[in-house]
């Protein structure tokens, strides 16, 4: 693939949803971003509901974004997209789209890519682009999908990458861990305690997944139901962290816990239903439950949580139907006579203070999972429905060798 040569492949913005980026009508393809500092942009897409969708951001978060040498990606199930944030050469924001059936965990594995979580599949991404080459001029990754594990219907949340290089995955339909199978949907590997058996029964609502050392470390959970349904009755107070490997609960009463990671020494989890972000106290002597520490309130349903050195970034989600009906959220909202925010706001985790932000207004309301592009500046992403995962080919030029 030559490096002078754009690709055809949409600009920024062009991704119909469900469908992937479309083939670009000309080769000339424009620079187009996101304006800063809070000139609001619309989408070029409508979004599932009608309407477009209008993004904004602070003065400073693309610049952080570039001293960080990473990009900022996150998923909303709701608009049926993978976003890709990062800044192109001339300096401005480009925001890349990409259509995923229902996208929702995300998280970056050893060799430069990542693994997606996306309705009835688990996807593993990686960039195809050698250091010097660009798509468009513009952009300096293209992930492409290179493995697939269609799983059915398993309402997969989270995913990781453990040690080995494996996935796993939270499968919220069957209340456990799991990792992908050669044959069947799906290998359990772990359930909590109280759960009885993996049955076809969303009982406790397990959703979040921490790893550490390379192996699954806690998971959060909205309750420690073991009937159907029975989370959606415990959304208020009913909320756990669980140690994987003791398999007993270390931090109890929080409200739909998302999110739990691991990051300098310590567990942070973002409490959804209070607006909470903060950190579990471990026990200590012989206490057998450690606390939730608030480090900030953040006006949203919080949900999608990654890091770089001090800083965190905290995704946020407006409700689904206009109140969060019977959470904590809701009342602190009104006290603090403040709207719900769709987007992500960078968190200082000395201070507590939001120090950039990325804001979506309009029909798109809620996101899923947060997670850092290392080592890419301006990356985009193609669908495995696209026409360009047809039509974009590539090899190794290294193993190239003369004929005998």
């Amino acid at each position: 693939m030559s490096t002078s040569q754009d690709t055809a492949i949409a600009p920024a913005g062009k991704t119909a949803l469900d469908s992937g980026p479309q083939k670009a009508k000309s080769t000339k393809v424009p620079a187009q971003g996101v304006a800063e500092q809070r000139q609001n942009v619309a989408a070029s897409q409508a979004s599932p509901g009608g309407g477009v969708a209008e993004y904004s951001l602070s003065g400073g978060l693309i610049r952080r974004l570039a001293e960080m040498n990473a990009s900022l990606a996150f998923t909303s199930y709701q608009s049926g997209l993978l976003y890709m944030l990062g800044s192109n050469a001339q300096g401005s924001a480009q925001l890349h789209q990409s259509g995923m059936p229902k996208p929702m965990g995300l998280s970056v594995d050893q060799d430069g890519g990542f693994v997606l979580s996306a309705g009835a599949q688990i996807m593993r991404f990686a960039n195809v682009l050698e250091p010097d080459q660009r798509i468009n001029q513009i952009y300096d990754a293209c992930f492409m999908p290179r493995m697939n594990y269609v799983t059915g219907q398993l309402d997969a949340h989270d995913v990781g990458v453990d040690a080995q290089g494996e996935i796993v995955f939270v499968n919220t339909r069957y209340n456990c861990l799991a990792k992908p199978s050669p044959r069947h949907s799906f290998e359990p590997i772990w359930r909590p305690s109280f759960i009885s058996d993996i049955v076809d029964e969303d009982r406790c609502h397990l959703n979040g997944l921490a790893m550490r050392d390379g192996k699954p470390a806690f998971v959060t959970s909205v309750s420690k139901s073991d009937t159907i349904d029975g989370w959606r009755d415990r959304r208020a107070d009913g909320g756990v962290v669980i140690d994987v490997e003791k398999n007993k609960v270390i931090c109890e009463g929080l409200s739909m816990p998302h999110s739990p990671r691991w990051h300098n020494g310590k567990l942070w989890v973002l409490d959804a239903g209070t607006g909470d972000f903060g950190y579990v106290e471990m026990p200590k002597g012989k206490a057998k439950l450690g606390k939730f520490k608030p480090v900030t309130f953040c006006p949203g349903f919080l949900r999608g949580l990654a890091f770089n050195g001090k800083y965190a970034f905290v995704g946020l989600s407006k409700p689904r139907y206009k109140r969060f009906e019977g959470l904590a959220l809701d009342k602190r909202l009104k006290d603090a006579d403040s709207e719900p925010w769709c987007g992500v706001q960078v968190i200082d985790t000395d201070t507590g203070a939001c120090v950039d932000w990325f804001r979506i207004d309009g029909k798109i309301g809620e996101l899923y999972d947060v997670e850092l592009i290392p080592g890419f500046r301006c990356p985009m992403t193609v669908s495995p429905t696209s026409p360009d995962a047809a039509t974009l080919v590539t090899f190794d030029q290294a193993s190239r060798q003369p004929n005998p």
